[in-house]
């Protein structure tokens, strides 16, 4: 029972540790409308040798985030979650046309610079 009350909690956005800590991330279907515009929706993309992976990140932001290697070889775990730090930290600045195209608003955590976990990105995919 308790490990379905935390999956159901971690589904609604809410953490349980003790207390409850509610974070305010773009919705799932956000994350994907972005995917298809960058990328078609592709972890494997590569955008004129510059742009690499389902989020396109230039390398040099992807860095930025604490990636390694090259982002469209990375798992899409990772690319997922290397987004949502970057989001994090910079908010929807760095996808700004898609982001115009699919409607995108930022929420609470945009530009919090708090460091998410791997747990905290795993619904974006």
């Amino acid at each position: 029972m308790m490990k379905l009350l935390v999956t159901a909690s971690l589904v609604a956005g809410t953490v349980v540790s003790g207390g409850s800590v509610a974070w305010a991330d773009p919705p799932r279907s956000g994350w994907a409308r972005l995917r298809d515009c960058e990328s078609g929706g592709r972890y494997e993309a590569v955008t004129r040798g510059r742009f690499f992976g389902a989020y396109q990140f230039s390398l040099g932001t992807w860095r930025s985030v604490g990636g390694a290697g090259l982002p469209h070889q990375a798992s899409a775990v990772e690319q997922d979650y290397r987004a949502l730090y970057l989001y994090r930290m910079r908010g929807w600045q760095p996808w700004g046309g898609c982001v115009r195209r699919a409607g995108l608003r930022e929420d609470g955590d945009a530009r919090s610079r708090r460091v998410p976990t791997y747990v905290e990105s795993a619904y974006m995919g």
